[in-house]
């Protein structure tokens, strides 16, 4: 698989968890970055690491991602509610890859931490394993 198509495997990961998470009620934006126009609580997502995953007569991706919901409020209950959300949301978005099979989807770690007064981070960080169709 060529350099092209490793980007393409990456970004129709990304595609599919921007719209996954962009329909969790309660948030105001999901992207690649922090949204330009969304105020708390909002969602940004970053594409890691990319590996080989692919099989003889197949072409296969591991990716890792990380997965950041911010807000403001006196404590992390409400962030921590849309966090579950965007769990169930990532498991239920395994079909809307293009030209990809979503194999396995894992959490491997997360946090939740103030960033500063008022303002909440949870992060969660996760391995997909993808095959080409």
């Amino acid at each position: 698989m060529s350099g092209t198509e490793s980007q393409d495997a990456g970004g129709a990961l990304a595609a599919a968890i921007v719209a996954a998470v962009s329909a969790i009620p309660g948030l105001n934006g999901c992207g690649e970055g922090r949204p330009t126009v969304a105020a708390p609580p909002y969602a940004t997502i970053e594409i890691g690491a990319e590996r080989d995953w692919g099989h003889k007569t197949g072409a296969g991706r591991e990716i890792v991602f990380r997965l950041v919901l911010r807000d403001e409020g006196e404590s992390p209950a409400r962030l921590r509610a849309l966090m579950a959300r965007a769990d169930a949301a990532l498991a239920a978005a395994a079909g809307g890859l293009s030209g990809w099979a979503l194999v396995s989807l894992v959490m491997l770690r997360g946090t939740t931490a103030g960033a500063r007064p008022r303002l909440w981070a949870c992060t969660r960080d996760y391995r997909a394993r993808m095959l080409a169709r």
